[in-house]
């Protein structure tokens, strides 16, 4: 199997890549879908979450509050880094079970935000990384999830340089264009894979 390792930071277009990349007929592993799943009322790590960083992360339903959370953590790091502690073993086990699922033969694809930092560029065939001015970033965060213009600058600036990532990309996608101009990007990288 071939296993692209798909990164990049908060809304540089991780998402669309991905959409093209299934329609290419690859296997989407969506680490933020991971990610949302081992927190789905019930389990063990959205209690430890709110035991850890109180009741008011939860809504009256017992789903997690993600604006009430993000609003902690985006803007304090070392309760960013108690998160990720907490959230990290779960999201680790599930990715990993969802890897050993694809078939053999095939191009899988690991979309995930912390690709590099968690590790997980290391079990790629290659790694895609999308980039995009921060001022993009920031309108497209405050455009698509209507963030504040301070949120979305606390969320893009919480995370590493995208030169970090770019520094190990095999292969760097520009979506800064046009829907279509990446879409160019992706097909032309998606043939060089053969």
């Amino acid at each position: 199997m071939i296993l692209i390792g798909l990164t990049g930071n908060i809304a540089t277009g991780k998402s669309y890549v991905a959409q093209v990349l299934h329609e290419l007929g690859a296997h989407i592993i969506d680490a933020d879908r991971v990610a949302r799943d081992v927190v789905e009322p019930g389990t063990p790590t959205l209690v430890a979450i709110a035991q850890h960083f109180g009741p008011g992360v939860l809504q009256p339903n017992g789903a997690l509050n993600r604006k009430a959370l993000g609003q902690i953590v985006f803007s304090d790091k070392a309760k960013r880094l108690q998160l990720e502690e907490i959230m990290q073993p779960a999201i680790r086990a599930e990715l990993t079970a969802r890897l050993d699922a694809i078939p053999k033969n095939t191009v899988g694809v690991l979309e995930a935000i912390r690709l590099i930092e968690g590790g997980w560029h290391k079990r790629c065939t290659q790694t895609w990384v999308t980039h995009c001015p921060p001022e993009t970033q920031i309108a497209r965060l405050m455009q698509h999830r209507g963030l504040t213009e301070a949120e979305a600058r606390a969320r893009v600036t919480a995370q590493n340089p995208q030169a970090d990532k770019l520094a190990l990309a095999d292969v760097a996608i520009d979506t800064s264009g046009t829907l279509e101009e990446t879409q160019v990007q992706v097909v032309r990288a998606w043939e060089g894979l053969n």
